[in-house]
């Protein structure tokens, strides 16, 4: 037998030996063995450690939860069951032909069951455009469970009612990266979305002003380190274009700036500065805004300069 938990019970005592002794408890089959004569106490122990599974015999170390975990981008949170494809019984044997058409027709009734809200099958049109964003963006797990939670926000104020689930989505999936500090821009969601940016931005609104949001400010330095990753610009550029966004960003001069067009400003300085070979059509692609942005931004960090 496997010993792989004793615990000390002097308040147990043994039916068979009849003494209070020292008992050992084996976690595989539940049975609680006395050490003294062998006999088993109880077979019903009741298990209070997390499960852990080993699916493969190489790797006994590298253990794994049993279940998934509940999540909030689930739209039943993960909680409900379902009827398994397998067509055998508790003991592992076939089940007869009779028997597996009502169990076919069991599951069929439970499926059924579980999508005959809207809601619910809103939930699940809404998450699997949640799960190509997020593949599509690099988006970790933990901003998606924010979407998640925006857009169950939304759809509890029936703000979906006469506008598209993927926009929703969209706008929940711009809400929570700029929440979380995530450099994606409007119009880079939209084009993953297929939607167009004017579309976006007016649930945008709605949406701020009905759920009374208050979005931090994008930072000019992430986005900046973004378009110098595209324009494959040196690290010692990156740096002094950061101390350069500090400066700027100290002396008032980012307030009311487009933070992509004053990031590929800061960088085109930066590579003029180092002699690197980046042309302002280039950073303004990466940037995703047009030259004349870059330009008009680029005279106010040249003055900006000249005066110091």
């Amino acid at each position: 037998m496997k010993q792989e938990l004793i615990d000390s019970y002097s308040s147990i005592l043994c039916s068979l030996c009849n003494k209070h002794t020292t008992i050992i408890t084996d976690q595989e089959s539940g049975e609680i063995v006395c050490i003294n004569c062998g006999s088993v106490v109880t077979d019903k122990a009741q298990e209070t450690r997390a499960e852990w599974n080993a699916f493969n015999p190489e790797d006994m170390n590298l253990k794994t939860r049993t279940g998934a975990p509940t999540s909030l981008a689930k739209y039943d949170r993960g909680l409900s069951t379902v009827i398994g494809k397998v067509n055998r019984d508790a003991s592992g044997q076939q089940i007869d032909t009779s028997m597996r058409n009502r169990v076919d027709r069991w599951r069929t009734w439970d499926i059924r069951s579980q999508t005959n809200d809207s809601t619910k099958r809103n939930l699940q049109s809404a998450f699997i455009q949640l799960y190509m964003l997020k593949g599509a963006l690099g988006l970790p797990d933990s901003v998606i469970e924010k979407i998640a939670y925006l857009y169950r926000k939304i759809q509890e104020k029936g703000l979906v009612k006469g506008r598209t689930i993927k926009g929703a989505v969209a706008v929940a999936s711009y809400i929570a990266c700029r929440e979380m500090g995530i450099p994606r821009t409007l119009k880079e969601i939209a084009n993953i979305s297929n939607l167009k940016e004017r579309e976006i931005a007016r649930v945008y609104r709605k949406v701020m002003f009905e759920l009374d949001l208050k979005i931090p400010q994008d930072d000019p330095i992430k986005k900046m380190v973004k378009i110098a990753n595209k324009c494959h610009i040196t690290e010692k550029a990156k740096r002094y274009a950061m101390k350069l966004m500090v400066e700027i960003i100290k002396k008032g001069l980012s307030a009311g700036k487009n933070p992509m067009g004053l990031a590929g400003a800061v960088l085109y300085v930066s590579c003029k500065n180092y002699n690197e070979d980046v042309t302002q059509r280039e950073i303004a692609e990466a940037a995703g805004v047009t030259e004349v942005t870059i330009r008009h931004d680029l005279d106010s960090i040249l003055k900006m300069l000249n005066s110091a």
